[in-house]
């Protein structure tokens, strides 16, 4: 349905009988949780213990000083402290609407008839609520679903909730044909039962995942693992090039030590005047060649360009 909102929306979901009361009952396990109750939030370093029951004598505590000096002794001054502290303004719209401010919850005291009187003590306490055990609420035992409430029991009421839920023997004399919700685990540890010997002896080895190849190609250029898978004999062959190298780099040192030395300047410069030596005498022919044909160009004997017989009988 959509806006403007309608005063016949359905607001409410239903839910059977016997669920609601184990939530109740769930609940109210759950508040003898110590870490479930330190998880909510609460503060009960100092309480002596989960669940907290009182003497009936809290009942004659008629005052709201009277009951906040009890619930002191009791180690909830660091409880009562921090809800106290944390009452402010509501974020938005919502404190203009009858409900301006907001503040953690703190202890829930659980009373029965005979201490009813505790109900008007408690009333002017910040974050203190009461509930009769005979009329137990899960808004208040889980506020906002997180289970762990802190709940003080007086003596007389927590008696009663043999009668008000029943037990494992006996079914509830108030909640007619109702029983207890029993545990679907007699162990509830499950780390305990899964690292048994009767466990593990009935599993399966752990599975280790192994790839037949790697994710990204590998160039066996580059790579010399990859090289060696495709070819075994990459190894040997490196180390007979890098010999050869090795080798040829020393002979070649040895040369240079050679010409760099004495005897091989000498023998250097020898070489260079012979080879002068001979590019000079060469010259010198050919310079008396061109000296004789010009000679005979001279006196009309040599004409360029023609041939003699003995060359056309060669050419023949």
């Amino acid at each position: 349905m959509f806006a403007p909102l309608k005063i016949w929306r359905k607001w409410h979901a239903k839910a059977n009988i016997t669920q609601r009361r184990h939530a109740v009952a769930t609940a109210l396990a759950a508040s003898a949780c110590t870490p479930l109750v330190m998880a909510r939030g609460h503060s009960v370093d100092t309480v002596p213990e989960l669940p907290l029951v009182v003497d009936a004598a809290i009942a004659s505590d008629t005052t709201t000083s009277k009951l906040l000096t009890t619930l002191t002794t009791l180690g909830c001054a660091a409880e009562l402290a921090k809800v106290s502290k944390s009452k402010k303004i509501r974020s938005g719209k919502g404190k203009y609407r009858n409900s301006r401010y907001v503040m953690r919850k703190g202890p829930l005291i659980i009373y029965s008839e005979a201490s009813k009187n505790v109900k008007q003590a408690a009333r002017n306490l910040p974050g203190v609520d009461v509930c009769n055990v005979h009329r137990l609420n899960i808004l208040q035992l889980a506020p906002g679903g997180h289970l762990g409430r802190f709940c003080i029991f007086t003596k007389d009421a927590f008696d009663e909730l043999n009668s008000v839920f029943g037990t494992y023997a006996a079914p509830s004399t108030e909640k007619k044909g109702y029983t207890l919700p029993r545990p679907v685990m007699s162990c509830a540890d499950l780390s305990r039962i899964i690292n048994s010997d009767q466990v593990q002896a009935k599993l399966k080895d752990i599975k280790h995942i192994t790839r037949a190849h790697d994710k990204a190609k590998k160039n066996p250029l580059t790579n010399k693992a990859m090289m060696l898978k495709l070819n075994p004999y990459a190894k040997k062959a490196a180390e007979l090039r890098a010999k050869l190298e090795k080798e040829r780099n020393a002979k070649r040192a040895a040369v240079l030590k050679e010409k760099r030395s004495k005897a091989g300047k000498k023998a250097k410069a020898t070489r260079n005047k012979e080879y002068q030596k001979l590019q000079g005498e060469l010259k010198q022919s050919f310079k008396d060649a061109e000296d004789v044909i010009a000679e005979e160009e001279r006196a009309g004997n040599y004409v360029p360009g023609d041939t003699t017989e003995e060359d056309e009988e060669d050419d023949e």
